[in-house]
């Protein structure tokens, strides 16, 4: 790793050595001495001004250590040992020294250093000295299992909401911050700031009060570090080097196996290789080592190899090697079976297989692990990893061996793995927080955690992104609607809000961290603070939910042909997983959404079937919804090889089976899909143009059939779910759609049953103008007077009313959450799903919570 030294370095102002050439004018110098096994460093400024803040870094022969500092902290990786000053000599006088408390240390042995920098520079003051740093840099140093970034604004404007992302060598883990929080992924550490230093004045650092935490392991450095995704040290990216050693362990007739040494990191992480066959690439893989299928037999072919680090960046090519593939007629006896097919491991995503080699006259080449018929991947060896498979499902394993003339053997018997949940053991919690809930609603990212919901949610559903209606890419809008009657056909063309999602500055106040926005960041508005809960809750997945029933219009054009699917699904995948937004009043650009979106949730109302007034519908959308769905799929799958996560990809799927038979086929999809969020909900309501069922109340989230629905069909929760059932779908890929709102009638009668299924006269009115017969759980509590609420245990419904000619409410509340999640727990349904949580004060997903325990 470069790690920067003497970071002030810009400050420093010094005069040259008589002795010393021209160039070392702006130096500290520093002078080595030995005596017996103690060693000692003397910092001198030979110049005129007093020199503060810097950094000796020298190396030591292999297998001597430096312990014991004295007027100085010491920290060594392999042979290189960083020296930093005690406060009382971190200023140099000009033409003064350490003198008499220059930095000593004891040695394992009598030992001179091999080499010594200072701030960067020779300790003799000759060479040219280093670039001063420009932008954003973080300093790292340990002490111990005690780490500590300095992070340093060499701009001439504040900066505000840093962050350092920072990779430790394996097994080693970062905990316990102070002046900041650390969460972990693996290897990876993202470090954010507390609300006090996450401000950084122009030229200033976080002293005193940079982050600290503890690593696991004493000594230990990170292996790559970004800061605002720039190198810590300042300096341009570094690609990895190219991979070594390439060369064939085994050919056959139309198969090459590669093997090949590893590449050694630049800037950061290498996460992939990347295999040519000429000048075309072949296959990426994680290992160093990779077979190349398809070849033509008896044929000459040049590979070459290159090194891919976790942003993209490539090496150069390795040294190429040319292998000719074997002749069929050579040989034409097959290898024996391979016996004693295991699992050996499982997750959300994958499944690892072991197996008892094969036997063969020529020699074993490779394996084919072929997944429910189909070959997914080919080895060299007896293991293998097959990734990219979906959460909650059983596939069918089978190995068969290849010989060196591409003879193959029987396959073996099948062996059935069920890939684990995409929440473990326990139940999905899927909340939608809506965009707009920032305006009338005055609902924020940081109302999630003050009433407690963010501890208890699993996933946040980001609502809504748009379709591009002239270029059918996903569309990260920067108005809002074209008009504002919701009905109009038009209503959601070319419409979003890029001022919500990154645009507006929040205050203090409305800060997950308390910490206000300057209007100067480049990300700002609700993804920055969606990005903030993240931090403080690291388990949490936020997902960017595209479509809804406004915004549903284009989805029938996006997915009619295979260049539209790709197009869309790249598109949205670059925008929100990559994090590349567009700029909108100096907010946006390259990579500053990275990291907050875990995946894609499809929200198209509805494919086949009629949705908002105007949208696109086709006789072909069932079909093309299910290659969109298994585009996004591929795509996602497709990054996953260079970063190593795996991406959700959700749907919000309908409760009405008409709807269902004219969009989804279920037993498809499921293969591609992590999550169905079942609409549990809006099974009846007035409509806020009264264009729904005006003229009759009745439940809008019934778990059961209610014997006394007049209607042809008998809408519930569980008649809802049934047809995903009786298709075949995993039920832990299911959650169930629960309302956090009410929908409302007046002039209800009472019937002999307080308005339940009785006549009415339009919606009530709404919470909003515009959203007549609708309000928010507390709303709908808190100011509808004298609603008299009532418990249908047969239907397990909740409504209220409030007297003959009044108005009755149907809704979810903590009562019916309870005998909701012990019913999804029966069916082993995945868990629950929510819209929306503007609603909640925090009593119904603690009811919620409580019930999934």
């Amino acid at each position: 790793m470069r790690r920067l030294i003497g970071f002030l370095a810009a400050f420093v102002v010094v005069a040259a050595l008589a002795a010393a050439p021209a160039q070392a004018a702006d130096r500290l110098t520093a002078v080595f001495s030995l005596s017996g096994t103690t060693g000692k460093y003397v910092v001198s400024n030979p110049g005129t001004a007093d020199v503060s803040g810097w950094k000796l870094v020298f190396e030591l022969p292999a297998g001597v250590t430096a312990s014991s500092p004295q007027n100085a902290s010491l920290s060594q990786n392999g042979t290189k040992v960083t020296l930093t000053p005690a406060f009382y000599i971190n200023t140099v006088k000009a033409g003064g020294s350490t003198e008499p408390y220059s930095p000593a240390f004891t040695l394992s042995s009598a030992a001179q250093p091999t080499s010594c920098t200072l701030n960067g520079a020779k300790c003799d003051g000759t060479g040219e000295p280093p670039p001063a740093p420009a932008g954003v840099t973080a300093e790292y140093t340990v002490s111990g299992t005690q780490a500590r970034f300095v992070v340093a604004n060499h701009t001439s404007a504040s900066i505000s909401n840093w962050s350092v992302v920072f990779d430790l060598p394996a097994g080693v883990t970062a905990s316990s911050a102070d002046n900041g929080t650390v969460s972990q992924s693996g290897t990876t550490v993202t470090l954010t700031p507390v609300y006090y230093n996450s401000t950084i004045g122009a030229g200033r650092t976080t002293e005193p009060y940079s982050p600290t935490f503890t690593v696991s392991r004493s000594g230990a450095e990170p292996t790559s570090c970004r800061v605002n995704d720039v190198n810590c040290d300042g300096a341009a990216d570094v690609p990895p080097s190219a991979p070594g050693g390439l060369k064939s362990t085994v050919k056959t007739t139309r198969t090459v196996s590669l093997a090949w040494d590893a590449a050694k990191a630049g800037s950061l992480p290498v996460t992939a290789y990347e295999v040519y066959n000429g000048s075309a690439l072949a296959t990426t893989v994680p290992e160093t080592n990779a077979t190349v299928t398809g070849l033509t037999p008896n044929t000459e072919y040049t590979f070459t190899v290159k090194a891919r680090d976790r942003k993209g960046n490539l090496s150069t090519a390795s040294a190429p090697v040319t292998v000719k593939t074997n002749d069929p007629a050579a040989d034409t006896q097959a290898p024996s079976v391979p016996t004693g097919l295991q699992s050996t491991g499982k997750d959300s995503a994958s499944v690892k297989l072991a197996w008892t080699a094969s036997t063969d006259n020529t020699g074993v080449a490779n394996y084919d692990v072929l997944v429910d018929g189909k070959v997914a991947t080919t080895v060299a060896g007896t293991s293998a990893t097959v990734a990219g498979l979906s959460p909650s499902t059983e596939y069918a394993f089978t190995v068969r061996a290849r010989d060196l003339y591409d003879n193959l053997s029987a396959a073996t018997a099948a062996l059935k793995v069920k890939t684990d949940d995409v929440v473990g053991d326990g139940y999905a919690r899927v909340g939608y927080f809506v965009q707009w809930g920032i305006y009338g609603r005055q609902y924020f990212v940081k109302n999630l955690d003050t009433t407690g919901n963010a501890a208890r949610l699993t996933h946040i559903n980001y609502a809504f992104a748009n379709v591009d209606p002239v270029n059918l890419t996903c569309l990260q809008g920067v108005t809002k609607g074209t008009t504002s009657d919701p009905q109009d056909p038009s209503q959601g063309d070319g419409a979003g809000d890029a001022e919500a999602d990154y645009g507006r500055p929040f205050s203090a106040a409305q800060s997950v961290d308390g910490v206000a926005d300057t209007g100067w960041e480049k990300l700002r508005g609700n993804y920055n603070q969606l990005k903030k809960l993240k931090a403080k809750y690291p388990k949490l997945k936020v997902l960017i939910s595209i479509g809804g029933w406004t915004y549903s219009k284009y989805f029938s054009d996006v997915a009619k042909t295979d260049a539209s699917r790709k197009k869309f699904a790249a598109s949205c995948i670059d925008t929100y997983v990559k994090g590349n937004l567009p700029d909108y009043n100096g907010a946006g650009g390259p990579g500053t959404a990275a990291g907050i979106f875990d995946g894609i949730d499809l929200d198209w109302e509805w494919p086949g079937a009629e949705g908002h007034a105007g949208n696109h519908v086709s006789p072909d959308d069932k079909h093309n919804n299910t290659l969109l769905i298994a585009e996004f799929r591929r795509q996602l799958d497709e990054l996953t090889k260079s970063t190593g996560k795996r991406y959700l990809l959700s749907a919000f799927t309908p409760a009405d089976p008409a709807k269902i038979d004219a969009g989804w086929e279920l037993a498809e999809v499921a293969k591609s899909m992590d999550i169905f969020n079942v609409q549990g909900y809006d099974f009846h309501g007035a409509g806020s143009d009264n264009s729904w069922e005006p003229n009759r109340t009745g439940h809008q989230g019934n778990l059961y059939a209610d014997t006394d629905d007049p209607y042809s069909f008998h809408f519930s929760v569980e008649n809802a779910v049934k047809p995903y059932l009786d298709a075949g779908v995993n039920p832990r890929k299911l959650t169930l759609g629960l309302a956090y709102y009410g929908r409302g009638w007046q002039n209800v009668t009472d019937g002999g049953k307080s308005g339940e299924w009785q006549a009415a006269k339009g919606a009530a009115p709404g919470q909003f103008q515009e959203e007549a017969g609708t309000r928010g759980y507390s709303n709908l509590i808190a100011s509808v007077p004298d609603c008299r609420v009532v418990h249908d245990e047969q239907a397990v419904a909740t409504s209220c009313y409030t007297g003959d000619n009044g108005q009755w409410w149907t809704f979810d509340d903590a009562w019916s959450i309870q005998k909701k999640t012990a019913w999804l727990r029966s069916k082993n349904l995945l868990g629950a799903m929510i819209w929306e949580m503007s609603g909640d004060p925090g009593v119904l997903t603690k009811a919620l919570d409580d019930g999934l325990k």
